[in-house]
């Protein structure tokens, strides 16, 4: 007699309804209430775009394996608590790339976020939030992907080598004219 829920979990189910949400808000918000101008609804709307991209990266598919306990592997195992020394070059690389654009936002999204200390501290935050997901997912769904220090780092470095690169990039006159169109600091109407 087997008892085992198994079943998956497609990011369609979850993250496009997200996204359509999203856009609600940002529809309304801007065109009812004309708080975003057409560059800042870009930037929110790629930025929507790129983050569920990630999760979908970091999370989906997600297999749940209920009741089917004997052929899992115990969460601790699938834990990777050493780091540096047991880096796969391959994920770790990947890792920095995909927050790379996360630091890059990060001046667009907020004047308050100026130095590279606070573009890691975010890239942490981040980096954790997702790394605890997939642990919670691992325990209460069954299954899941591995729970790894190594991509906590990367993926801080990547927010980091994100936001230094954006940071080059505004030292050039033109790209700060750009920069000030996109800007969330800026109010629609207010120039």
């Amino acid at each position: 007699m087997n008892d085992s829920i198994i079943f998956t979990i497609d990011s369609t189910y979850i993250l496009l309804p997200a996204f359509l949400l999203f856009l609600i808000y940002l529809l309304v918000a801007t065109f009812l209430k004309k708080n975003y101008a057409v560059g800042q609804f870009t930037l929110m709307l790629s930025f929507a775009i790129y983050f569920l991209t990630m999760m979908h990266l970091v999370f989906f598919p997600i297999e749940v394996n209920l009741g089917e306990y004997r052929n899992l592997t115990p969460w601790y195992k699938s834990t990777n608590f050493i780091p540096v020394l047991t880096i796969d070059v391959k994920t770790f690389v990947l890792n920095i790339i995909m927050l790379v654009p996360f630091g890059m936002y990060l001046p667009f999204l907020s004047r308050k976020i100026r130095s590279v200390k606070q573009a890691a501290r975010l890239g942490f935050y981040v980096s954790l939030s997702f790394e605890l997901t997939q642990l919670a997912i691992r325990i209460l769904l069954g299954s899941g992907r591995s729970t790894d220090i190594n991509d906590l780092i990367a993926n801080t470095l990547g927010a980091v080598i994100g936001f230094l690169l954006i940071r080059q990039i505004l030292r050039i006159s033109q790209a700060q004219t750009v920069f000030h169109k996109f800007s969330l600091e800026k109010r629609a109407g207010i120039d």
